[in-house]
């Protein structure tokens, strides 16, 4: 799908720093008390939560004028807390269930946190499409920019792993090629360059099916002609993987390090596959 660029003004993320340990990757807590200082708060969310909210404040930080949307996606959701809530289910025999690990397991409750700590009253959007999830939450971001006089849109996705999503993916074979991994990746877009833009989001791309790795590269090679682009870089997921580990919202990953590790001023095409399904990001860093 051909759309008008926008534009990266400021990324943040926590991935795994160490590596991994029994084909699993852990990501790094961010220092919590940091950007929640509120005792209270932090003690109700979950792992996942706060990571998200950290990293999504982590995000804004700098940011003079209050964000027009927030936009977060994930492919499996706040598992932690999913789970708390069947295995309550089953302990107490459907009885005097408490809400709260409900409540806290739903998909939005990340942009739900960052909404309420903001302040912020705008759109507040969650898609969970597995595999395409953070790249449906970058195309609603396009479509907001474009249609709606809107500047500034937080984007987000966030995935865990716990050991009972562990065990399942590994029995199906998930984990082969790459360790299992989790992180949470943000990005505040604009409509506008600035001078402390960071990059350029030229086009996406998302499909499904069973691929050759020669037919990938075609169609790769079919975008960057689309754009009549030559000379652009082709980062994969085998690149990014290899960091982070694989879980459903990778690309997010595949993106900030992108952003943040290539100097130079160059086309780079971020590529991800994950279950029979395969996204693309293009992007120009500025």
């Amino acid at each position: 799908m051909s759309i008008n660029s926008v534009y990266i003004q400021s990324v943040a993320a926590v991935y795994p720093e160490n590596p991994a340990e029994n084909n699993r990757f852990a990501a790094k807590d961010p220092n919590y008390k940091e950007w929640i200082p509120d005792v209270g708060l932090r003690r109700r969310m979950s792992r996942i939560v706060k990571m998200g909210v950290a990293v999504g404040l982590q995000c804004l930080q700098g940011c003079e004028k209050s964000i027009d949307a927030i936009i977060t996606a994930t492919g499996l959701g706040c598992l932690a807390d999913t789970e708390k809530f069947m295995r309550s289910i089953v302990e107490q025999n459907e009885m005097s269930l408490s809400p709260f690990s409900f409540i806290q397991s739903t998909f939005n409750t990340i942009g739900a946190q960052i909404a309420l700590i903001t302040n912020n009253k705008s759109c507040n959007t969650t898609y969970v499409h597995r595999v395409f999830s953070f790249e449906t939450a970058l195309l609603d971001a396009f479509l907001q920019l474009q249609g709606n006089d809107l500047n500034t849109i937080l984007v987000g996705a966030a995935d865990e792993l716990t050991p009972t999503v562990f065990q399942i993916l590994t029995r199906l074979g998930i984990g082969r090629n790459f360790p299992l991994g989790e992180g949470v990746s943000f990005f505040l877009l604009s409509r506008s360059e600035t001078s402390n833009s960071i990059a350029q989001i030229i086009d996406i791309s998302m499909f499904s099916g069973c691929f050759s790795e020669e037919e990938l590269k075609k169609r790769q090679c079919e975008l960057l002609e689309i754009h009549r682009i030559e000379n652009a870089k082709i980062v994969s997921d085998n690149d990014f993987k290899r960091i982070c580990g694989e879980y459903p919202t990778a690309s997010a990953f595949g993106l900030w390090h992108v952003c943040t590790q290539f100097s130079e001023r160059e086309y780079c095409l971020i590529c991800n596959s994950f279950l029979n399904n395969h996204t693309s990001i293009l992007i120009k860093r500025l």
